[in-house]
């Protein structure tokens, strides 16, 4: 069963499931958080889960981010993150 998430969607499961925060995620996109807020909300219906550690795993198995992604550079500055969540 394929899971089709809108190109939004992926970008913020991908960073919330680096370890961003939903503030850092809208800091690195440009959106405010009610807004990546939403879009993590509905990737997680469309995903079929409330819970955060399963969307990890929903987007691994879902090629939405790999166990080898990390944040960028640019993604790390504009978070204000020193590392992701892998690290």
């Amino acid at each position: 069963m394929a899971v089709h998430l809108t190109e939004r969607q992926k970008e913020v499961v991908r960073l919330l499931s680096l370890g961003c925060t939903v503030k850092e995620a809208a800091k690195v996109l440009k959106l405010s958080p009610s807004t990546v807020d939403n879009h993590k909300s509905a990737a997680m219906a469309r995903l079929g889960t409330d819970k955060l550690a399963l969307l990890t795993r929903l987007a691994i198995k879902n090629r939405v981010t790999s166990l080898n992604d990390k944040l960028t550079a640019a993604e790390k500055r504009k978070s204000g993150r020193k590392n992701d969540g892998w690290n």
